[in-house]
């Protein structure tokens, strides 16, 4: 390797370094560090116990399983190990999958990955608030939006294409909609492999647990509640938006009916964006329109904003860069745990600090608007966008080449469970 590209990556390697230590410095310092992996734990210990998967609760809080009862069987070796071991595993596979996630997320943007490049990103990833939080809480959000953005970025007629986001959706239910978004454009062979892998994690669980299963299926992943209170500012859903600039917890068809619109105008638009050869913004755009719509979104679950930021980042020098930099500041903001938010002061927040209690669901609408606003531009023959032709996504040849309250919003927080 030349003398410059190896320091680079001796500085990058360093740069993570002190990422790391500062990452795990206050991570340490939280009152409830990795509060998550608790229940997780929990669910391993119900399955080898032949308890019931969803009576339980742990921590201060309360804390339920909300996940199917696939994911349960997942976590039975969390259950085998010491807590400090499994926390310890956690962390290391989080970094990990970090790095893994900005690999992918370059892909999608059609850029190459170099080293002293993805280790650099990795070690600035670990601040964007959705990552951190990732980490202090031990969430699996990480490993959910790898699997499906691997499987999003591999050739379309590859084999077994559409399977891990079947499994990411076993495991968590959000990751159902690039199922969808696959049928919608059509990739009918994908997006039938997803349905058909989401199907034999339900009936994997159904054969292994099956009071669980029946549970889960017909009672548990429709009680909203459950999961925690979804007008807190952790829920960066449309109706966590909704329900704290009403003042109500209950914000009746003034979410219900929103939410159908924007999943059904994000879902034409991501087809549009497919249509029209921009395949990395239909995914953005199906990413978006899930964690608006979902019940809850724990500001943790917008992860989503690393796949966000290497496509923005990858728009020519001659491209507006402010898009870029107005994203990156909002996403290390954390204007969210600025507000007033203990006990149910998120319920009385005034109009001026609204904006600042839900940033990301407000950041996913003006991604829709922006999308629009584009193609609607593509639409002239002698249009030239100023980020020029978007690349195609880079992947190796194959024969025949070419994702709460319910269990939908998952994941969780201390406020608001797991």
């Amino acid at each position: 390797m030349p003398a410059d590209p190896r320091r680079r990556v001796y500085a990058a390697v360093a740069l993570l370094a002190v990422s790391l230590a500062a990452l795990a410095a206050v991570t340490l310092a939280q009152p409830n560090v990795l509060v998550d992996v608790l229940v997780y734990r929990a669910e391993g210990r119900a399955v080898l116990d032949g308890t019931d998967l969803y009576g339980f609760t742990v921590t201060e809080w309360d804390l339920p399983a909300t996940y199917p009862p696939f994911a349960a069987l997942l976590f039975v070796p969390a259950a085998w190990l010491p807590l400090p071991v499994v926390q310890t595993l956690f962390a290391a596979g989080n970094t990990a999958l970090l790095a893994w996630l900005v690999h992918l997320s370059l892909r999608l943007a059609g850029r190459r990955t170099t080293p002293a490049a993805l280790i650099a990103a990795t070690a600035l990833g670990l601040w964007l608030e959705p990552v951190f939080q990732t980490f202090v809480f031990g969430q699996i959000n990480l490993a959910l939006t790898c699997l499906v953005l691997w499987d999003l970025t591999r050739p379309d007629g590859a084999r077994g294409k559409g399977l891990a986001i079947g499994v990411a959706a076993g495991i968590k239910l959000t990751p159902a909609i690039f199922a969808v978004h696959l049928l919608l454009t059509g990739r009918v062979r994908a997006g039938a492999t997803a349905l058909a892998g989401f199907v034999g994690t339900a009936a994997v669980g159904a054969v292994v647990l099956p009071d669980a299963s029946a549970d889960f299926w017909t009672r548990r992943m429709f009680e909203t509640g459950r999961v925690g209170k979804a007008w807190i500012v952790d829920n960066q859903s449309l109706q966590g938006l909704v329900a704290r600039l009403l003042h109500t917890p209950e914000p009746g068809p003034w979410w219900p009916v929103p939410a159908a619109v924007v999943g059904l105008l994000g879902l034409w638009l991501a087809r549009r964006a497919h249509v029209r050869g921009r395949t990395a913004w239909g995914v953005l755009i199906v990413a978006g329109t899930a964690l608006l719509v979902s019940p809850i979104s724990w500001s943790h679950h917008w992860v989503w904003c690393v796949p966000l930021l290497a496509v923005l980042a990858a728009a020519p020098p001659r491209g507006r860069r402010w898009p870029l930099y107005a994203t990156a500041a909002l996403l290390t903001a954390r204007t969210h745990w600025l507000v007033p938010h203990s006990g149910d002061l998120d319920l009385h927040l005034p109009w001026w600090q609204q904006p600042l209690a839900s940033p990301y669901p407000l950041l996913a609408l003006g991604l829709i608007a922006y999308a629009a606003r584009r193609l609607w531009e593509d639409r002239r023959p002698d249009h030239r966008t100023p980020d020029g032709p978007e690349r195609p996504v880079p992947a190796p040849a194959t024969p025949g080449g070419r994702e709460g309250g319910t269990a939908v919003g998952g994941g969780g927080s201390a406020r608001g469970g797991v």
